[in-house]
């Protein structure tokens, strides 16, 4: 068996963000635009057995993963955090006050 990649903070962001996109409903409308073939060679996919053909979806121009990660990293695993109570917590976030929906009231009608 191959040895296993360490599991670091970057690499968790990196296969969050891998599965993310791997479900992502753009990615699903450039494979089904594409009718599911490449755009090079026209080949399609297949996933018959001995016959597979995995697609994959380009990004043009190319995305640098590594400065998103940067980002995410820095603003939130690196930035100072305290701990905090519930209700100190909302206090220090007031405009996301906690939207109830009223209950739409059932009526019966009697026949």
């Amino acid at each position: 068996m191959g040895r296993r990649l360490p599991n670091t903070p970057r690499s968790k962001i990196r296969a969050a963000i891998r599965q993310l996109w791997m479900r992502s409903r753009e990615r699903a409308k450039v494979l089904k635009d594409s009718g599911y073939r490449c755009t090079k060679c026209g080949v399609k996919k297949s996933m018959a057995k001995g016959r597979e053909v995995k697609l994959e979806v380009h990004h043009s121009p190319q995305i640098n993963w590594d400065n998103i990660i940067d980002l995410i990293a820095k603003n939130i695993l690196e930035a100072p955090q305290k701990p905090l109570c519930q209700k100190c917590h909302k206090k220090e976030h007031p405009e996301q006050k906690k939207k109830t929906a009223k209950k739409k009231r059932k009526t019966k009608i009697k026949v």
